[in-house]
């Protein structure tokens, strides 16, 4: 297997898990990919991932040695299997953390921002090497950096194609925290069990709104956010927050 899946409780861990290449990612990865995510997803046990690689590395993007003189109908196949992955992530129903160590390049990098928080470490070195290879942005890289960083900013990364370092980073916003890679994945497990603790409706729904908010009016975003509370109100977990509430305790969240 080259997509590994751990389960650490109501957490999954999912790893590109191709070392030797710097877990560069192939055609069948791809699907493999895709096939971990929806069974997670239907998982309802699972109330947060980790999207991270194994051995040092997060991930070198697509495999260079499959590209090449490609007949467009097929191309077009690729392109639909990528895309699935980054909405793989986008779109999961609990928050997704990368945990990005070494190198995380091209593709990877549209992957990791498509995750709900990224925690990187010391060690990292993203890049947008698309134009070393005659190719634009894709896996929605730019479509996120143009919501993350400022776009002037967003333009000379991807045009030059340079290595963006931890520190800059950290800087920028597109990592929320910067760690020494030996702490790395236990701050990820950290984080992820504590929202995997948290009310699992309510934090599909807080995602939905994060997602659709970019291209909503505020009048529009305001009617949106009025269909979830009503139906928030009606969970277990809501009674059982305000009761905990009233009882000066912890809740227990149930809700799944």
């Amino acid at each position: 297997m080259t997509i590994t899946v751990i389960r650490h409780g109501a957490v999954a861990i999912v790893a590109f898990d191709r070392p030797a290449m710097k877990n560069a990612f192939t055609i069948a990865m791809r699907a493999e990919f895709c096939a971990a995510f929806a069974a997670l997803e239907e998982d309802r046990a699972v109330r947060a991932v980790i999207l991270t690689g194994t051995a040092g590395n997060f991930c070198s993007g697509a495999d260079i040695r499959e590209m090449g003189e490609t007949p467009p109908g097929e191309f077009l196949g690729r392109m639909r299997t990528l895309h699935a992955m980054a909405r793989a992530i986008a779109s999961f129903r609990a928050p997704v953390i990368a945990a990005v160590d070494g190198v995380c390049i091209g593709a990877a990098w549209g992957f990791a921002m498509a995750s709900d928080l990224v925690l990187a470490s010391e060690a990292v070195r993203f890049a947008a090497t698309f134009r070393r290879i005659g190719y634009a942005p894709d896996a929605g890289l730019a479509w996120h950096f143009l919501r993350t960083i400022n776009p002037m900013r967003a333009r000379e990364i991807i045009y030059s194609g340079r290595e963006v370092h931890a520190e800059e980073a950290l800087r920028l916003g597109l990592a929320l925290e910067i760690l020494p890679a030996a702490d790395l994945l236990d701050r990820a497990l950290t984080m992820a069990r504590e929202i995997a603790e948290g009310p699992a409706t309510a934090l599909h729904l807080a995602k939905r709104q994060f997602a659709a908010g970019s291209a909503m009016s505020l009048d529009s975003f305001l009617d949106y956010e009025a269909t979830m509370q009503p139906l928030l109100g009606q969970t277990e977990d809501h009674r059982e927050a305000v009761a905990a509430f009233r009882e000066k305790r912890t809740p227990t969240f149930k809700d799944l």
